[in-house]
């Protein structure tokens, strides 16, 4: 349930249904969405925490047909990279079972020029909102920047924002998606944005009115990944097996 600053109940407020119903979206109508409407959502996720308050997001509401034909070919690139390992039978851009990266299974400059066709990263320039979402690298504590693993901690200043925003979409009767494909361009990408040299691509989100809405998603029950204590301590809550319909982490669940 949800409180004003006052503390009394907000009436109305649905936020366990907008997070049960806040899939992927890909397919979207032609229909615009309205500048007062794109500054309400941003405005709602605004209010997302970050390590020492520092805000460290930049959005990008990328406009010009020209950049958005040049943005989407990047995205494309990197799209075609993903697809080639998942075809390979590794997943993509994944480290080891020690936790670090070593190296692609597969030859991903010959990748980028193979096609892969896909309705939404082929059209992506023909979404109707696209947010770059930039971050200020300087304002990240990375507290496992030394650990001998693939580094994670930085993120936790900047996506709790993304996901910010896709929550106030659904709220506002828009879908939308997280991509981070153009993060594979980034040295293109931050020079045809003219990102200043302190600042990374942390993803670009498509927006827009949904094509098909939502109605059940497909994710595993709380008792197959809560433990109580430790990693190999016993299930909280319900366990259960994997539900219908496959791994809900496949790049094309919802």
């Amino acid at each position: 349930m949800a409180y004003a600053e006052n503390g009394a109940r907000l009436a109305g407020v649905e936020l366990r249904e907008v997070m049960r119903t806040a899939g992927a979206v890909r397919e979207f109508t032609a229909e615009p969405v309205p500048d007062e409407v794109l500054e309400q959502v941003l405005d709602a996720a605004r209010f997302a925490p970050s390590g020492g308050n520092q805000q460290p997001w930049a959005v990008l509401v990328v406009r010009d047909p020209e950049l958005r034909r040049q943005l989407r070919d990047l995205v494309r690139e990197g799209w075609r990279e993903y697809v080639a390992q998942q075809r390979a039978g590794v997943r993509p851009f994944a480290p080891g079972p020690d936790g670090r990266w070593h190296g692609p299974a597969i030859d991903l400059d010959a990748a980028a020029r193979t096609p892969a066709p896909s309705a939404f990263v082929d059209a992506f320039d023909q979404v109707p909102v696209l947010l770059v979402l930039a971050v200020r690298l300087t304002a990240l504590a990375v507290t496992d920047v030394d650990l001998d693993r693939q580094s994670v901690v930085g993120g936790a200043s900047i996506y709790p924002f993304a996901q910010n925003i896709l929550l106030a979409a659904r709220d506002a009767d828009l879908g939308g998606t997280l991509t981070t494909f153009a993060a594979r361009r980034e040295p293109a990408a931050a020079a045809l944005l003219h990102l200043p040299p302190d600042h990374g691509i942390a993803a670009v989100l498509a927006l827009g009115y949904p094509a098909r809405r939502t109605t059940r998603l497909t994710r595993h029950p709380v008792g197959t990944f809560t433990r109580i204590d430790t990693f190999d301590g016993p299930a909280f809550g319900s366990a259960s097996v994997v539900p219908p319909g496959g791994r809900p982490d496949s790049p094309t669940a919802g």
